[in-house]
């Protein structure tokens, strides 16, 4: 898989620390980007142990014969999750920590996707915008059982409550899906703090591929900031160039 790729985050315009983070492999084989959440010191912690941990277990075992890529994503998440535990034990005033994280792999020929939280996978096909992932929300949960709407979803005061986080013991399963990329195709994996200030057709309009990747990186961060700005905000573009 050849692609191009950038990456850029920015604490906004409220949050005194940015508690989200990112990895972008040089090689261009995986890519995260994860939200931490726990308060001042935390949240930071959270993420970056969710990246160090992600990113070091998939480069340590990328070419085991023995492990498939379902597995091989699998288990760095769940590698993760038990980092963040043991930390929190170590650290009783970080016991509340935790961090979603989203997780593009391209391994084999074939491109893979795991997530927890809300973090989100977009895909930019022909200028059309959709979104990969479903959040592990309260809110997502509801809208799927029709008991509110997406434009009250946008809104309700419990938006914000996540269904699954890494850093607890009761994780469930971790989904590992096959993700369809053609050449063309823009990835973006990015966090809440851009979702929640930018509509799809807003992001689409700035994810287009006749903007460089760098280009589109920091119009979206500008533009999340000035429609408040109020959580941290991260982007991580690939650009599939070619499929092998």
């Amino acid at each position: 898989m050849k692609c191009r790729f950038t990456g850029l985050t920015d604490p906004g315009l409220i949050r005194a620390v940015n508690q989200d983070d990112y990895y972008i492999d040089p090689d261009g084989r995986f890519f995260l980007v994860a939200d931490g959440m726990g308060g001042h010191a935390g949240g930071q912690e959270a993420s970056q142990i969710a990246k160090e941990a992600i990113h070091g277990y998939l480069g340590k075992h990328w070419d085991s014969n023995e492990i498939s890529s379902e597995d091989l994503l699998e288990q760095a998440i769940n590698e993760a999750n038990q980092a963040i535990i043991e930390d929190q034990l170590s650290h009783p005033e970080r016991s509340d920590m935790g961090t979603t994280t989203v997780v593009v792999m391209f391994r084999q020929d074939q491109s893979w996707l795991a997530h927890i939280g809300d973090s989100r996978l977009y895909r930019l096909r022909d200028s059309k915008l959709e979104q990969i992932t479903e959040d592990h929300t309260w809110v997502a949960r509801a809208m799927k059982a029709g008991d509110i709407t997406p434009e009250q979803a946008r809104t309700h005061h419990w938006r914000h409550v996540l269904s699954q986080c890494l850093g607890r013991k009761d994780l469930p399963k971790v989904d590992v899906q096959k993700i369809d990329v053609q050449p063309g195709d823009r990835l973006l994996l990015c966090t809440d703090g851009l979702t929640e200030e930018l509509s799809d057709d807003l992001i689409a309009e700035r994810l287009q591929p006749s903007l460089a990747g760098e280009k589109s990186a920091s119009l979206l961060v500008e533009a999340a900031k000035a429609k408040g700005g109020k959580d941290n905000i991260t982007v991580v573009i690939v650009e599939i160039a070619q499929l092998s």
